[in-house]
């Protein structure tokens, strides 16, 4: 049986430079710059509020996350950061561990509605790597949350997190049903996670703009789906919404802290399952961890 901790564990890494990328938050509308500073291992990634005074921090940790519909935020002592999925796929995706992303605003610029502009920047300048060893956790037996209709599984890989998402809303959707599936390293993040981008469909957009939600996005911003597919927009892969969702899986889940080994399986799943189970891989890893330490 494989063991959750294995000596091969790779060196932690940190940006070898500071980059910035700037934009508005989809949600808020607000202009909103971050920067994204290299830090000292054991960090890991912390979101830095300098628009408020003290510039408080709040770490990027699943025990944080508060609910909202249809976007992963977190909260620490009255501060909020939101939206942050597609930054932390972006971080996790190019194994980026430890970070200090300087924010102007509470909610992350929603770009293209994907990871691309994040992964581009950080691409930019590259990473550096640290003495340290990153930790690690192997998923050893089949971990499920969710029901019939929504689900998320956890299941033992020999090595890597590949990450698969099976999208289905039914026959009268203007989204057809489809899946993705990819082994995550940086060049597969790259060119096959993060360009996927957010999408909405027509009716929920305008029930959106009705609550005074959005009212800077447009069709071109992200993919908006009418009756005959996106509006204004053009797909830029058959099957992007589901790889979008495969996106934000490696976005959540990578708020455990931890780099995962495992094949991980959704069927209509969404940050809220992401979260639940990033939790309780949290608390595994953490029950592991101190077993070890008392067996030593």
């Amino acid at each position: 049986m494989p063991t959750p901790f294995d000596s091969s564990l790779r060196q932690q890494s940190t940006l070898a430079d500071r980059v910035s990328v700037a934009g508005y938050g989809f949600w808020s509308g607000q202009d909103i710059r971050l920067e994204f500073r290299p830090a000292a291992a054991d960090t890991g990634i912390v979101f830095v509020r300098e628009d408020l005074p003290g510039n408080p921090r709040v770490p990027a940790r699943v025990d944080l996350r508060v609910n909202k519909p249809r976007r992963t935020n977190l909260v620490l002592d009255d501060t909020p950061v939101e939206m942050v999925e597609h930054v932390m796929a972006a971080l996790a995706g190019l194994q980026v561990d430890n970070c200090e992303i300087w924010a102007t605003g509470s909610e992350m610029p929603g770009c293209d509605g994907s990871s691309l502009p994040f992964a581009q920047a950080i691409q930019g300048v590259g990473i550096r790597w640290l003495s340290a060893t990153r930790p690690r956790y192997k998923v050893t037996s089949v971990i499920r949350v969710g029901n019939k209709d929504a689900w998320l599984e956890a299941r033992p890989a020999a090595q890597g997190m590949t990450v698969e998402y099976h999208l289905d809303y039914g026959p009268d959707s203007a989204i057809s049903p489809q899946s993705a599936c990819q082994l995550v390293t940086p060049d597969s993040f790259l060119d096959a996670l993060a360009p996927a981008r957010t999408f909405v469909l027509e009716h929920e957009a305008d029930h959106l703009r009705s609550l005074g939600l959005g009212l800077r996005v447009t069709s071109q911003d992200l993919l908006v789906f009418g009756s005959h597919g996106p509006i204004d927009n053009r797909l830029r892969f058959a099957d992007e919404c589901a790889r979008h969702k495969a996106l934000d899986m490696v976005g959540d889940l990578a708020l455990g802290g931890v780099e995962l080994v495992g094949h991980f399986v959704a069927h209509r799943s969404g940050h809220h399952l992401n979260a639940m189970l990033g939790q309780q891989l949290r608390q595994l890893y953490d029950i592991q961890t101190l077993s070890r330490r008392v067996a030593s």
